[in-house]
């Protein structure tokens, strides 16, 4: 008599940050069909969606901020034609709320998310609140939304290793703030630019200190690119953190960071700001389009980002991309980043074993640090 196959076994190792060579890799592998565009696209309506969400309910901006990289992480690992962007995120959402103890239940999530998603459903309800009875709904709409959740939470578990570990970079912007002799007026920009960091894919390649460091070094920039030298009393101009960031210097070591780290950095959120700019230039002007876009974002019917940092950054998009052309000319060169661990983990994902995710074959194990992390205790 033939003996049954031994079940399947890996490892599974959490990384908490990968490289941009590795998000690359994994993009492109997930991206599928979609342009690059589209997929951007995709990505901020996300992340709108979760703001929204986060602002009806009142959850605290870690808890936002880590649904989006959840988010971000989530696709790294499945392709986006297998999922629907609200699904994700809701699931997103509803991982971070107990990362972060802010629990709220999947029904709970999903009235916020019929209101922001269904404004004609929130007309008939006539609630003074804007909010949907979910009693009065379809409850096999509901459920089956609700199991669709609690699938995709499985997932999200899965590609964060159960690590429930959550460290986020704004109590960083505010120490490095006062480290640098910041104003009180920079301190909130980069705090500002921080929160708009978590619709990009930095906040899952460098640790939060270099994110809140790269925040500073964005805002010290916009505060004095082409503006005249002004300061409080007792603190640096933007001038002056602007100079100290963007060369070699003693703060690297100080601070565990790179300069050519934070120029990468800077790179990404001009970008978004030009995005941002240049939407918010649509929207004033296009007699087609009301003066500021609708704050609920459809999943049939996608827009862009719906809140961004155009009103406190005093530049056009021209602007914008004569900084990103001086900050070409004086820039260092990027070093190459090593993988965490002994290998590549885009290697890892490339193999068989990844479709164990989200399966119940064999067995997997799934570990908090990187493979090899551990090789020298």
């Amino acid at each position: 008599m033939q003996s049954p196959p031994t079940p399947h076994s890996s490892s599974k190792y959490h990384h908490p940050y990968f490289t941009p060579a590795e998000v690359e890799y994994l993009s492109i592998k997930q991206r599928g069909k979609l342009s690059v565009t589209q997929e951007d696209r995709v990505r901020q309506n996300a992340c709108a969606f979760l703001e929204s969400l986060g602002a009806r309910i009142g959850f605290p901006r870690r808890t936002v901020a880590t649904a989006q990289n959840l988010y971000h992480r989530f696709h790294l690992f499945f392709p986006r034609k297998d999922f629907n962007y609200v699904d994700v995120s809701l699931a997103s959402l509803y991982v971070s709320t107990k990362m972060h103890d802010t629990l709220k239940k999947p029904r709970e999530l999903l009235a916020v998310s019929y209101a922001i998603r269904y404004p004609d459903l929130v007309a008939k309800s006539k609630h003074p609140g804007g909010e949907i009875d979910i009693d009065s709904m379809d409850q096999q709409i509901v459920e089956r939304d609700r199991q669709r959740l609690l699938s995709i939470e499985r997932l999200l578990l899965e590609t964060v290793c159960f690590n429930f570990t959550s460290r986020m970079p704004f109590p960083y912007v505010i120490k490095l703030g006062k480290t640098f002799g910041a104003s009180k007026k920079l301190t909130k920009l980069a705090w500002r630019l921080t929160i708009d960091c978590h619709r990009t894919l930095v906040p899952i390649q460098y640790p939060p200190h270099i994110v809140a460091l790269a925040n500073l070094y964005v805002a010290a920039l916009l505060s004095s690119f082409e503006q005249p030298i002004a300061s409080d009393p007792g603190t640096r101009t933007p001038h002056e953190i602007a100079a100290i960031l963007g060369k070699n210097g003693d703060w690297e070591s100080k601070y565990q960071a790179q300069v050519d780290d934070l120029e990468g950095i800077a790179h990404t959120m001009l970008d978004l700001l030009v995005q941002g700019v240049q939407i918010a230039t649509l929207n004033n002007t296009s007699p087609r389009t009301p003066s500021s876009p609708s704050p609920h974002p459809s999943p049939r019917m996608p827009h862009p980002l719906i809140e961004t940092l155009a009103s406190s950054v005093p530049y056009n998009a021209e602007q914008l991309t004569r900084l990103k052309i001086q900050m070409r000319q004086t820039e260092h060169e990027p070093r190459p980043r090593q993988p965490l661990g002994s290998a590549d983990p885009s290697a890892l994902y490339s193999g068989d074993d990844v479709g164990l995710l989200g399966r119940s074959e064999g067995t997997v194990r799934f570990l908090f640090g990187p493979a090899g992390a551990g090789d020298d205790f």
